[in-house]
């Protein structure tokens, strides 16, 4: 991601439109308001854009993910990437390319946030939340995308929990 830090467009209610850099820069400066509280970094990728059984020909989905930066007891900024991924067929690879924009993203924005933190910065929860749950069509898949997210070394939450993807990524597909 540092090579693309200039080139990867965030954006904010707030803020507008931001490069990486800026995004962490905002969220250091948020961490460090109140350097004894806690805090969650959630991260949740939605799409847009139907795959299933009935077409036959490659589909492109508008692929978005969201990170959001939350003070216990006081609320939180939120900023999100937009990008579109083609060859989605069905669900499972709707599922995936979900997921993967997730952990993709997170592997490169959280050690940058990191090396921008020096270590002077509030501990946080780290979460990758993933738009699959207990009910619907995505029940059968939970195992997998779990293992994946874990697999990389991260938390994974699903719905109803799964808040960054399920509400937030799909409030800006």
């Amino acid at each position: 991601m540092d090579e693309k830090a200039d080139q990867t467009r965030f954006e904010s209610i707030t803020h507008g439109s931001l490069d990486s850099l800026e995004v962490i820069s905002l969220i250091k400066d948020f961490l460090e308001e109140e350097p004894n509280a806690e805090y969650r970094l959630l991260i949740g990728t939605d799409s847009h854009g139907k795959a299933g059984p009935h077409n036959n020909s490659s589909k492109t989905i508008n692929l978005v993910t969201a990170v959001l930066v939350h003070r216990k007891g006081f609320g939180g900024k939120y900023f999100w990437l937009r990008k579109y991924v083609g060859n989605i067929h069905t669900l499972r690879d709707k599922i995936y390319a979900e997921t993967m924009a997730s952990i993709e993203f997170a592997g490169g924005f959280v050690p940058l946030l990191r090396k921008n933190l020096n270590g002077h910065s509030p501990n946080y929860l780290l979460e990758i939340h993933i738009d699959v749950g207990e009910h619907g069509d995505t029940r059968e898949m939970i195992k997998e995308v779990v293992g994946m997210v874990t697999g990389s070394g991260f938390v994974a939450k699903t719905k109803p929990d799964a808040y960054a993807a399920s509400y937030v990524a799909d409030k800006h597909t």
